[in-house]
């Protein structure tokens, strides 16, 4: 592991712990509120009810809360994870598989397994480097497609109920984008507030606590092919490796081996519970690590490490949220989760079509994905990356024409 003088330059002058404890905070607010309600879509999709998909959010809360104070402590980095965002938009598109939502918790187990693997075998880190960020991007774009169509379907059915959400999404945009979604959020519930008092919607206190709930995982082909392995590139293509870049970019080198033991140990511990992948923060990272947790490049890690606790503070709320997201009227939540996907599906469309002669093959990829082809019980995210890396293969193979 890399010491931290090796990894920043020496502070030229001391300053107060404030702008490291509130970019720390600024970083767990933001990255909870803006996508915990893609993450909850992705659950319910694949089959956990309102009690498992409240545990999977507390278990994803937890774990990388808890990882992110042992690599910051141990590194003095400002290394922040996340859950998987994209792998949960991935999990929304994919649907319920053969064997339901115990196979789909045996799948979060395949990643956790996969992840670690990335941290002990390097060959397995190359490998996932050969395959084409293109693609890997496309595939992504098309699984997000159809949820960041959700916000201006439900426009048309629910004008009322989406769009003070989506008002305020785009005046946020305008002023403070980094708080769009916290704030869309925000006038989401309060229009689930005003929902449930028209209708005389109570909410039961007992679900209100947080608590694990405990599934006992089954194994099978079909989640394991289009569950784990297109999660487990999502998650290595569109979070860990841009992770990596964020921190790069600000003068730190992440320590790539720790992290992946760290992620994935946590995506195992939390995957039973229902937590499907936690990994490096990409978009969040750069809260903690740039110049706003502080001048002082040697004290960010404390950005990072009050991150962490933050998150664990937040994970005492997740239930709560789960319970009154739970009481939505229909189309509400998906619509918040499109918003909060929107800058993603941008950076992954501008990636896959970044390399002039990968287009086809990108697009190819990504209408697969957006498709919702499925087929042998396989979902759409696998056969659009394996179609896309054959006709990129085919049209790279073929011999180019002479002129006349």
């Amino acid at each position: 592991m890399p010491s931290p003088s090796s990894a920043v330059q020496r502070p030229t002058s001391k300053e107060g712990l404030g702008p490291p404890l509130s970019a720390g905070i600024v970083t767990a607010l933001v990255g909870f509120t803006s996508s915990f309600a893609v993450v909850l879509a992705g659950l319910r999709a694949v089959g956990a009810n309102q009690v498992q998909a409240s545990s999977g959010l507390l278990a994803l809360t937890l774990t990388f809360g808890l990882g992110i104070l042992w690599l910051s402590w141990r590194s003095r980095l400002p290394i922040t994870l996340a859950w998987s965002t994209p792998g949960a938009a991935l999990l929304a598109s994919a649907g319920m598989v053969d064997g339901g939502w115990p196979a789909a918790v045996g799948a979060f187990l395949i990643v956790g397994v996969l992840i670690l693997l990335t941290g002990l075998l390097p060959v397995l880190g190359r490998l996932m480097t050969r395959i084409p960020t293109t693609l890997a991007q496309a595939m992504l774009a098309g699984v997000l497609l159809p949820l960041c169509l959700a916000p201006f379907k439900s426009l048309g059915s629910a004008p009322l109920l989406v769009g003070p959400v989506a008002l305020c999404w785009l005046l946020m945009m305008k002023f403070a984008a980094r708080w769009a979604v916290p704030a869309s959020l925000l006038v989401a519930l309060g229009v689930i507030g005003i929902h449930m008092g028209l209708n005389g919607v109570q909410l039961p206190l007992d679900s209100l606590m947080p608590r694990l709930e405990w599934t006992t995982p089954a194994f099978t082909l079909e989640a394991a092919v289009g569950i784990a392995l297109p999660l487990f590139i999502v998650t290595m293509a569109s979070q860990n490796i841009p992770g990596v870049a964020v921190l790069k970019s600000f003068g730190f080198t992440t320590p790539w081996r720790p992290s992946m033991l760290v992620t994935g140990a946590g995506t195992l511990a939390g995957a039973s519970f229902g937590g499907h992948a936690i990994n490096l923060a990409a978009l969040s990272a750069a809260l903690a690590a740039g110049e706003e947790a502080g001048r002082d490049q040697g004290r960010r890690w404390i950005a990072a490490f009050t991150s962490g606790v933050a998150y664990l503070l937040l994970a005492v709320f997740s239930a709560a949220l789960v319970t009154v997201v739970a009481a939505a009227p229909p189309g509400l939540l998906e619509a918040v989760a499109g918003l909060a996907l929107l800058g993603t599906l941008a950076s992954s469309i501008s990636s896959a079509l970044a390399v002039a002669e990968d287009r086809i093959p990108a697009s190819v990829t990504f209408l697969l994905a957006a498709s919702g082809l499925s087929f042998a019980g396989i979902g759409a995210a696998f056969w659009a990356l394996a179609g896309g890396i054959l006709i990129r293969w085919l049209l790279k193979s073929r011999e180019p024409l002479q002129p006349r």
